[in-house]
């Protein structure tokens, strides 16, 4: 009895969905070209992390390094994409990963994916709403965030922020109400505020290779102590570090790139309108990445060469480095286009999020209230103020980088498990291949029961099980050759999560031959390979694809240990936030959504409407 409640619960964690059961929810039916879909790319990157994290990082984390910082967070975002384009591309009619994952994966792995890109958006508006009013607040003299620190002061340090947000709560439930009424969202708006934000980008850039200097990039402590000396407020300067390009060592740049991971995340809104172009032209979403890339680098390092590292002022760097260079009137300009697009931005990230709640919730996963849709307009009404809610709660308590970091770490585990997945499914059967073996391993089961128990031999057994990981016995994946991929593929991320904490936590002592840790990362270098080894043995699926990730499996590998390795830079505090939205998922997850899903009932529910 209880070996078959295990069983039963077994197979609802991996339950999959069937491909057919696809609603037109998951399906949006607003069309985008190939160049919008770039546009949209490129609106929805290039927003708070540009304009707000570049400052932060560069000031506290970095320095000047923050271009490298861009570029291994560039380098860690492309490899997820392409390994999120094919997995994409597994499901043609699906536009989100929650939904691809629930049909090839399972329902456990659905929600855990879905749950994170859940905090992901709810992280993005929180931290373009706080953009946004740090924008408007610098044009009218810092008068907002005076009047909330002497009015709501939060006495919580290192845990909450110094004062409750209170603007930024308001402005999020504004945009939830309007959004709720009806806003529509536009393509031609992205394009207009994208196309802003270009014009902006530009002159930041052409103005900081004009104004910059060399210099900064190269500073002492004798330029430290000058500034310190100086007019300039001693309160504002950041930490000087050793100075130079690299003030905060190899080890700043990898927190800083943990943290710039931040900057590309919007792709993720790109793959919910994957289905609006044709399925050769997904692919072209990569230029957004690479136009990003290029902003993102010329942008920190206009900034950077503008002014000293340790001058950028934390909320408003961009209009404060055109004061600070003597173009006052510049600074207004910067400041009104990055109101702009932060809008643009913001509204971008609450439509997405609202409508993955409504279809987790018209699975059942949520809960069932918040597939509620509006009359005939279809609006998931409180699926989008449940979604601004807590939006505007985080803002209103949480400290920007705490936000910034708990979005970091919640997508760079979605984009793992899109990793792994990518890697897994392409050495499996296809269904019916899979159920036709399944059945003549029944036969040969039931014809070695009747044989003699003598003819069998562990010895012959063991043996037959180590000659298959090294030499498959079919050209095409099987039932075995498969589970023999799922079992080494979760052993790798094993050992791959060991090595990038050893890595992390003692990377000096690691690479100066300490005689412990230097062995235990060779020991677990050689494991990886020697796994990664038999999987590449193992047969691929000959199923077409309309894009398949190249170097398999060496590239979905090193996509998860760059994601997981920038994981590990973060602070205790973020994994402790992270792991409280987890535990709060996993607590509705097995407390209602394993129980109401609807594909464990016989009759689909039709979604819940209010006239």
């Amino acid at each position: 009895m209880m070996h078959q409640y295990v069983r039963q619960f077994g197979q609802k964690l991996v339950h999959r969905r069937g491909e057919d059961t696809i609603k037109e929810s998951d399906d949006p039916n607003v069309h985008l070209s190939a160049v919008e879909l770039v546009f949209l790319g490129v609106g929805r990157n290039l927003g708070a992390g540009l304009y707000i994290v570049v400052g932060a990082v560069a000031k506290y984390v970095a320095g000047p390094a923050i271009v490298v910082c861009f570029l291994v967070a560039g380098l860690s975002s492309l490899l997820s994409r392409l390994c999120y384009v094919e997995f994409d591309a597994r499901v043609p009619r699906s536009s989100s990963a929650y939904v691809c994952s629930y049909i090839m994966m399972g329902q456990l792995w659905a929600f855990v994916v879905g749950w994170n890109i859940i905090v992901l958006f709810l992280s993005a508006t929180a931290c373009t709403a706080m953009a946004w009013r740090y924008a408007f607040d610098n044009l009218i003299g810092d008068r907002i965030s005076q009047a909330l620190e002497g009015s709501f002061p939060l006495h919580v340090p290192y845990l909450l922020a110094t004062y409750a947000d209170f603007f930024t709560l308001g402005l999020v439930l504004l945009l939830a109400v309007l959004l709720a009424l009806g806003v529509p969202e536009s393509a031609w708006v992205y394009r207009v505020f994208t196309g802003i934000n270009i014009l902006v980008l530009g002159f930041i850039i052409v103005s900081g290779f004009i104004k910059g200097d060399l210099h900064n990039w190269k500073l002492t402590e004798q330029d430290y102590e000058l500034a310190a000396a100086g007019s300039f407020s001693h309160h504002s300067l950041g930490p000087p570090g050793a100075g130079g390009f690299v003030p905060f060592d190899f080890e700043g740049v990898l927190r800083g790139a943990a943290t710039c991971f931040y900057a590309f995340v919007g792709f993720a809104a790109i793959n919910t309108r994957g289905n609006e172009v044709t399925e050769r032209q997904r692919s072209i979403s990569l230029i957004s990445l690479l136009m990003c890339f290029l902003a993102y680098f010329g942008v920190s390092a206009a900034l950077t060469l503008m002014v000293p590292y340790y001058q950028i002022h934390h909320h408003s760097p961009l209009p404060e480095a055109f004061l600070h260079v003597g173009w006052g009137p510049a600074r207004y300009v910067v400041a009104v286009g990055v109101l702009c697009v932060l809008t643009s931005s913001l509204l971008g990230d609450m439509f997405p999020m609202s409508r993955l709640i409504h279809a987790m919730a018209e699975d059942g996963l949520l809960f069932r209230g918040l597939a509620r849709v509006y009359g005939h307009t279809k609006i998931p009404v409180m699926a989008i103020m449940y979604s601004g809610s807590l939006a505007a709660i985080t803002a209103l308590l949480f400290g920007f980088s705490d936000i910034v970091n708990l979005m970091a770490v919640a997508s760079l585990l979605a984009y793992s498990m899109v990793s792994f997945s990518v890697l897994v499914l392409r050495y499996q059967p296809d269904q019916n291949l899979s159920k036709n073996e399944k059945t003549k391993e029944k036969i040969e089961i039931k014809f070695g029961v009747e044989g003699s128990p003598l003819d069998s031999e562990p010895e012959a057994g063991t043996s037959n099980i180590l000659k298959s990981l090294w030499f498959p016995t079919s050209p095409i994946p099987t039932r075995k050759s498969g589970q023999i991929v799922y079992g080494c593929a979760f052993l790798l991320v094993l050992l791959l999560t060991i090595l990038s904490l050893i890595l992390a936590q003692w990377p000096r002592r690691v690479f100066s031959g300490d005689p412990v840790l230097t062995t235990m990362a060779v020991l677990l270098l050689l494991l990886i390979s020697g796994v990664t080894v038999i999987i590449w043995r193992q047969p691929q699926s000959p199923s077409p694809l309309m894009f398949r990730v190249p170097a398999l499996p060496v590239l979905p590998l090193v996509s998860i240990f760059l994601n997981i390795y920038l994981m590990m830079q973060m602070s205790t505090w973020t994994w402790t936030l992270f792991g409280i939205w987890n535990a709060i998922g996993f607590a509705i997850y097995f407390g209602y959504g394993i129980r109401h899903s609807l594909e464990e009932n016989n009759e689909p529910q039709p979604p819940v409407s209010t006239s």
